[in-house]
């Protein structure tokens, strides 16, 4: 199938690709069916979606593409305070969201006594996670940089990133650009190499992790815009749906993750970016795109604190494989369902009245 690049004047008007939302959809539901699986079936070599935690590598390398594409441009005119504002309204108002949803499953967890073990840091554990502050003091659960509400941890990277990005990256010129992404490239080769995965970032003892991988995503994101590597193509959102659905159910195999998880970080994922950007999207498509893509983040945000529940509720009476795999078939739907509200409810309205008071 022939592939030519698409003129650069494809990327010069304000379009939407509505088809890179719905890729977003597809990679934030794979994170929340991974993240049951991982309780299921704790060994990743018995997780059929065990690769799912790449979605993150690939929502960095999306946001790198479209903060450049939004604001290459005009970051100039709006200025960098009204930069941060804008990401602060579309971004934080969740983080919120799901920091008071974390505090009330850990406080109220009916299967746990975690909550009286840290009673007293409590107040600390949800001011850190409302204020993107790394807190990792529960090593019972993993570590995570945030407790209450674990996704949050790539939350933080993505506002380093933005912030990097406004203070520097979109003054560099693309041969610099380059250098940089390389380097990032190495480094997230290395780190698969020592940590033996790149399923890591999210706690107080992997959190160089989190750096190397928004490092170099958030650059390929940013260069296959500014490049125009925008290909043509006609898979369409259900083509381009299932080639990223695919690198998720790649097996998991300790010998060889170090080496194929950064190769499809470093070379699939923008090249899949590429195709997502140069593709039609069929007017059949368009309302599950939309869906898809506005409940992406809400899904992300809102979905862990139940996961612990589900966790609590496993170590207290020890579900069956059966039993386990209905909770999952079932939870996972109904938490779509859930993040529709929050988005509908409080998220939109929030986010409509912060951008009347700037």
């Amino acid at each position: 199938m022939s592939v030519p690049a698409v003129s650069p004047t494809l990327l010069q008007t304000r379009q939407h690709f509505k088809i890179l939302d719905g890729l977003r959809g597809i990679a934030a539901v794979s994170v929340v069916i991974f993240h049951f699986m991982e309780f299921v079936t704790p060994d990743y070599k018995d997780n059929f979606i065990a690769h799912a935690y790449l979605a993150v590598d690939f929502f960095f390398c999306l946001s790198g593409f479209v903060i450049a594409y939004a604001y290459d441009t005009r970051l100039k005119q709006i200025g960098v305070l009204n930069f941060f504002k804008l990401r602060l309204i579309r971004l934080h108002p969740l983080v919120l969201i799901g920091s008071v949803i974390g505090l009330l499953a850990f406080v109220f967890d009916p299967f746990s006594n975690l909550y009286s073990l840290y009673s007293g840091k409590t107040l600390q554990l949800f001011l850190a996670s409302c204020l993107m502050i790394p807190y990792p003091v529960v090593p019972e659960r993993y570590f995570n940089l945030f407790h209450l509400n674990p996704p949050a941890w790539s939350l933080f990277w993505e506002y380093v990133a933005n912030i990097f990005y406004a203070l520097v990256l979109v003054r560099l010129r693309n041969k610099f650009l380059w250098v940089l992404t390389l380097l990032a490239a190495a480094a997230l080769f290395y780190e698969a190499y020592d940590s033996r995965f790149l399923g890591v970032g999210f706690g107080g003892d992997n959190v160089r992790a989190g750096g190397i991988r928004v490092a170099f995503s958030f650059l390929a994101g940013m260069l296959v815009y500014r490049s125009n590597w925008i290909i043509r193509n006609r898979f369409g959102f259900g083509g381009l749906g299932l080639l990223l659905f695919i690198v998720f159910l790649v097996p998991y195999a300790d010998a060889t993750n170090w080496l194929v998880e950064p190769l499809m970080v470093v070379l699939y994922f923008p090249f899949l970016l590429a195709l997502g950007v140069g593709a039609v999207l069929s007017p059949r498509w368009e309302k599950l795109c939309r869906f898809s893509g506005d409940i992406s983040y809400p899904l992300y945000m809102v979905h862990y604190p139940f996961l612990w529940l589900f966790l609590s509720y496993i170590e207290v009476h020890k579900p069956g494989m059966g039993q386990m795999t209905i909770i999952t078939i079932i939870g996972v739907p109904v938490l779509i369902g859930l993040a529709y509200l929050v988005m509908v409810l409080l998220d939109l309205p929030l986010r409509k009245w912060l951008r009347r008071q700037v």
